[in-house]
């Protein structure tokens, strides 16, 4: 009795040792637009990381059911499943569109820890250069040695995504990454393909866990 005591003791504190080196080895990173098609299936993913994403409106983003189509939406059902994700309010990079208080504070919660700064945010009007330049300039202010990707659809590909203007667009994703790459020292600048979700998910995950 005494050895099958000691054994499953010896058993129980590998396990916690297992455990506790599996959340030291974790990142801590923050997503601008994970709240789309693409980070419904990246999130999942990235299970061993605590992910924190930012969106314009966390309540209607964790609601039962999708009652918009103006905000993004993962659902209560799917931050159930996935208890490493947690949302936080953001500006967005535009405080004259934001209603409420709930943004504010969202750098100290969202950027001071993070390893990894995810630019997701899928639109292709203003409100993409401005997300962009708010997380760089935050950056500055309470963390500038993380590491910040920033994910875009090859060139060929934007007429089909976004039709219309599309000189203007292109242009509007180009500056976007020169901020990115020009303004931080660590960076990671991805064109993928929006219609191979799956692949472009996957490498944005091995992209972060080189990181690891």
């Amino acid at each position: 009795m005494p050895n099958n005591i000691f054994s499953a003791s010896c058993q129980f504190v590998i396990a916690l040792a297992l455990a506790t080196l599996s959340i030291c080895d974790g990142l801590q990173i923050a997503i601008a637009g994970g709240t789309g098609n693409l980070g419904r299936l990246l999130l999942p993913k990235l299970v061993d990381h605590d992910v924190t994403v930012l969106t314009r409106n966390s309540f209607l983003a964790s609601a039962p059911n999708k009652v918009t189509e103006v905000f993004g939406y993962l659902g209560k059902g799917f931050l159930k499943k996935h208890p490493h994700v947690t949302l936080r309010d953001w500006d967005g990079g535009d405080l004259l569109d934001i209603v409420g208080s709930d943004f504010l504070g969202w750098q100290e919660d969202a950027l001071k820890n993070a390893d990894v700064v995810v630019h997701m945010c899928g639109g292709y009007t203003e409100q993409r250069e401005m997300a962009t330049e708010r997380l760089i300039r935050e950056s500055f202010q309470f963390n500038k040695g993380a590491v910040h990707i920033a994910i875009n659809p090859i060139e060929e590909e934007i007429p089909y995504i976004s039709p219309g203007m599309v000189t203007v667009k292109t242009k509007r994703i180009q500056k976007c990454e020169d901020m990115v790459r020009e303004n931080c020292s660590n960076s990671r600048c991805l064109r993928l393909e929006a219609f191979k979700r799956e692949e472009a998910c996957e490498e944005i995950f091995k992209t972060i866990q080189s990181l690891v």
